[in-house]
């Protein structure tokens, strides 16, 4: 309760702010936005730049000569290895609930 009554004292004084210093609200106001223009304008530019660099092609290394990176073939050998581990212990599991419900 003690926070809706400040959030409403704190409007109300900022509408009589603004009313009372209208002229200075608006040079405030005038000086902001290009602040805001040129921060928002900065931070689309690098994202867009980032956005640009990802989709560029990188050059392929002379020591990658195969198909895959030797890093994404370990990947995917271990992948294998840990589902074949899954399927086993899923087989486990389904046993012991057999054996349980006999």
């Amino acid at each position: 309760m003690k926070v809706f009554v400040g959030g409403v004292v704190a409007a109300f004084l900022g509408i009589i702010g603004i009313l009372v210093f209208f002229g200075q609200f608006l040079q405030l106001l005038a000086g902001a936005v290009p602040l805001m223009l040129l921060v928002g304008g900065a931070m689309a530019a690098y994202l867009g730049y980032d956005e640009v660099k990802d989709k560029l092609p990188l050059p392929k290394n002379k020591a990658q000569s195969g198909t895959e990176s030797a890093p994404e073939s370990n990947y995917k050998a271990e992948a294998e290895k840990y589902k074949e581990e899954v399927e086993r212990l899923k087989a486990e599991l389904e046993k012991s609930k057999s054996e349980t419900q006999s």
